[in-house]
């Protein structure tokens, strides 16, 4: 990884304890799907972070969110989908997961619309509740 050590993965958790990223992937993604979206996440989000977006795989939106995209295709069985996560680049190395679907299923606008809006809330609520405790916490630096 070119001597720095890799990105962390953080799984956006609500106030009320789920994760809606993890969930997503172990109950809407098939077995192959999460196996390529794992590997490429190690290989390919951990490696670059946020650079991502400087090849096929990732896409600026804005406002702190990006996207990490995986085409996966499986010419034996048909099986195939474009997969979307969305992320922000959280510091300190963090790359934080907010939101994902896989396109395959519901290609439209509207659907990546709703999509986006959803983790752009996520990001809201995580940045509101960390400034929260970060000033509830005498003592405590921002990196």
């Amino acid at each position: 990884m070119c001597g720095q050590r890799p990105y962390a993965i953080e799984f956006y958790e609500a106030p009320q304890g789920d994760k809606p990223v993890l969930r997503w992937i172990k109950e809407d993604l098939s077995v192959r799907q999460r196996r390529a979206l794992g590997y490429a996440v190690y290989r390919l989000l951990q490696r670059y972070g946020v650079s991502i977006c400087d090849t096929e795989f990732g896409r600026q939106l804005g406002g702190g969110l990006f996207e990490f995209r995986l085409r996966l295709k499986a010419p034996t069985d048909g099986e195939s989908a474009l997969v979307r996560v969305f992320c922000h680049a959280a510091g300190g190395r963090v790359i934080l997961l907010l939101g994902g679907y896989g396109k395959g299923k519901d290609s439209g606008r509207r659907r990546q619309d709703r999509e986006i809006k959803v983790a752009r809330r996520r990001l809201t609520e995580y940045l509101r509740r960390h400034r929260d405790v970060d000033r509830d916490s005498p003592g405590l630096e921002r990196l």
